[in-house]
């Protein structure tokens, strides 16, 4: 069969010793398919993890497929996880990913409990779940139809066109609880945007995909995000990506500046200074003292993109009163702004309660 590869008893040329760092491993393996990449099977205890209470975030659950990402984006500010796996934050996090290849059994067998809620699930806050292992280990239509089947509400955060295949999915369990779909896009520029996230499908077929799923009558907010300073930060640039992603059809945006975490702040700046080494001297200053930039930058940031979102009719909240830009924060950290359509609505008899979410937040 096609998927007999997925089998974990299966004999196969390219497995590896294991690496008895990461727990739970069951084998590495290199395939053809995905050349340099290595994918190590585990089996994991648990697939929902519990978002902290004292966290801000608007959901209180979260699953990750996967570790690592083969995105590869210079700026992701998920890279210092794997260090936890004894991995480093750069070319070990866009090329050893861990797949958790029991996630859907343990997914179900939790979803199950009488304990369990129905509290709104979270996909895609740390990396992303339809990356390319998701082709090999179809992970995603088992933790769908787990979620929908169980009543759970839920959201998926994807930067993957893979996502595609699974919208049939996608609108039936829309029938059936809330859900809540975003696109990352960072530039609409595709020789930038080779550099920067050399694993991502291209702008242009991300909002492909957002229009698809428009068509598919499924809510899609988008992200603009991270804004680079000098350079994606300029108007032009920014009005070319907000009247691409109005044209699309997507259902809200938010516009969100680079932040630097360490892991991510040394792999990026190492990019920087081969790439734009002029740039170098202006970062050093804006992320001096903290991974975000200054508010003067956020301020001067809303008042460029302000009359653009007017422009492309992206400055309205549903029903049509006009909003404010406001100042808040980035996709998994503490005070995050998600655009409409992202997160799960409330829907009659749902258990599910979300924070309403705002159409253009900015940090």
């Amino acid at each position: 069969m096609r998927w007999d590869a997925q089998r974990l008893d299966l004999d196969e040329p390219g497995a590896l010793p294991g690496m008895p760092s990461i727990r739970g491993l069951l084998r590495s393996v290199q395939v053809q398919e995905f050349p340099g990449l290595t994918f190590h099977e585990v089996r994991s205890k648990s697939a929902l993890n519990r978002v902290p209470g004292e966290s801000a975030m608007p959901f209180p659950w979260t699953i990750n497929p996967y570790r690592g990402c083969s995105h590869a984006c210079r700026f992701c500010f998920a890279r210092r996880t794997h260090e936890y796996l004894e991995f480093d934050s750069g070319r070990d996090f866009d090329r050893q990913i861990v797949v958790k290849t029991n996630l859907v059994e343990v997914l179900r067998r939790e979803l199950g409990r009488p304990s369990w809620q129905r509290e709104h699930v979270a996909l895609g806050t740390n990396t992303d779940p339809y990356q390319r292992a998701e082709g090999r280990y179809r992970l995603m239509p088992g933790v769908i139809g787990a979620l929908a089947g169980s009543g759970t509400p839920f959201s998926v955060l994807t930067k993957g066109t893979l996502l595609r295949r699974d919208i049939p999915l996608l609108a039936a369990a829309g029938r059936e609880v809330p859900i809540g779909l975003a696109i990352s896009l960072t530039t609409w520029d595709d020789d930038l945007h080779a550099a920067l996230e050399p694993g991502v499908p291209t702008p242009r077929a991300r909002l492909d995909l957002v229009r698809a799923l428009a068509d598919a009558g499924l809510p899609c907010g988008v992200f603009l995000a991270p804004v680079l300073p000098g350079l994606t930060d300029t108007r032009e640039h920014l009005d070319a990506a907000l009247g691409a992603i109005a044209a699309a059809g997507a259902t809200g945006v938010t516009v969100i500046p680079l932040h630097l975490r360490p892991g991510a702040r040394e792999w990026f700046m190492a990019w920087l200074g081969r790439a734009h080494p002029e740039l170098v001297p202006r970062y050093e200053r804006l992320y001096a003292r903290r991974a975000y930039v200054p508010a003067e930058y956020r301020t001067w940031l809303a008042r460029q993109v302000a009359p653009l979102l007017a422009r492309h009719g992206l400055d309205r909240q549903p029903g049509g009163a006009a909003r404010q830009v406001e100042v808040q924060g980035v996709p998994g950290d503490e005070e995050v702004g998600f655009p409409a359509g992202s997160l799960p609505e409330r829907a009659s008899g749902s258990a599910a309660v979300t924070r309403p979410a705002e159409q253009l937040t900015l940090l």
